[in-house]
């Protein structure tokens, strides 16, 4: 009698438990030696703080219209939190009624992620450069509307979603720090640069559970990677929106502006499938099933089918009015 498909990936996610604490130390910091959102924004009970705030609304001023839709979105991703912990508490095998090992490795990531969105989100605050309130309708609206991304609650499609994903905003927030700092920013840039290095450390993590559970089941995990990749790996704000409007119309523009930025492109999102491709050794797997072949076949060829997609890709050039930031960058 052939095990169903749900068994065995209960059984592969029991048999690494005993490895999730070693990759919470290797990978997670101790909360007393973490940053705290407060180590970079002006102290409110110090005698300086409002030359401090005028300082952040001057230097503000100077960052393009582009970039603020970029900070305000990727901030909105990052308040987005709760969605993301409960989907992976959800996850076949993590179970957090028992406080297992999984279960604490979400709750545990989740403390580190929500940092993330509360220093980006008191930074706009104090710029004078955004619509809050705005803001926070987008943002109750992304929470209130869940998003799909396509991996139920297997864990193999979710952690290949989240070892995507993290890299993915890796990038991104490096990107805008970057900008940042060209720009005359330094506050930002130093904000930005220590989030990506955060989710470098989450996605290195996510990439080592998936080459564990190679280790396990290759065909299963490569079967799970190629259905992922098929799906295409949706942004976890997918279904972003402003208030009066429908679900994802306020990504899709902001898609377009992260595109004419080079904050996250086509031609990164090829990147970090081969990345994955050559870190997961996908070529030299061996004793896979037929369909697992494949599968392998499949993805191997995709960077290569990806690039001529993305070659007659046409990002519009126009800037959308977004709610959040005014045109001439002033409210």
């Amino acid at each position: 009698m052939t095990t169903p498909l749900k068994n065995i990936r209960l059984e592969v996610m029991k048999a690494i438990e005993p490895k999730v604490q070693g990759f919470m130390e290797s990978f997670l910091v101790p909360i007393e030696q973490l940053w705290q959102p407060s180590d970079f924004l002006p102290d409110s009970r110090a005698d300086g703080f409002m030359d401090e705030l005028e300082k952040i609304r001057e230097e503000a001023k100077e960052l393009s219209y582009d970039f603020w839709v970029t900070l305000v979105a990727d901030t909105i991703t990052e308040e987005a939190l709760p969605t993301y912990e409960s989907w992976l508490m959800d996850v076949e095998g993590v179970n957090q009624q028992e406080n297992g090992p999984w279960s604490r490795w979400v709750r545990a990531w989740t403390a580190e992620e929500n940092r993330h969105g509360d220093v980006l989100n008191k930074y706009l605050y104090l710029s004078g450069r955004v619509n809050m309130r705005e803001v926070e309708i987008s943002t109750q609206y992304l929470i209130n509307d869940g998003f799909d991304i396509g991996t139920d609650r297997d864990p193999y499609k979710n952690f290949v979603y989240t070892t995507f994903q993290e890299l993915a905003t890796n990038v991104s927030h490096k990107r805008v720090g970057q900008l940042a700092k060209k720009q005359g920013n330094n506050l930002i840039s130093k904000m930005c640069q220590i989030i990506a290095g955060d989710e470098m450390r989450h996605h290195l993590a996510y990439r080592e559970f998936v080459k564990t559970i190679f280790g396990q089941d290759p065909s299963g995990m490569i079967l799970a990677f190629a259905d992922m990749m098929k799906r295409k790996i949706v942004m976890p704000a997918h279904l972003l929106r402003e208030s009066g409007e429908m679900a994802g119309l306020a990504f899709e523009n902001f898609a377009n502006c992260a595109q004419r930025l080079g904050v996250y492109t086509s031609q990164d999102y090829i990147d970090i499938l081969g990345k994955l491709n050559t870190y997961w050794d996908i070529a030299s797997l061996r004793s896979l099933t037929d369909e697992a072949e494949k599968a392998r076949d499949y993805l191997m060829k995709l960077p290569e089918r990806l690039h001529r997609i993305a070659d007659r890709m046409r990002i519009p050039e126009d800037q959308y009015r977004f709610r959040w930031v005014e045109a001439n960058g002033m409210l």
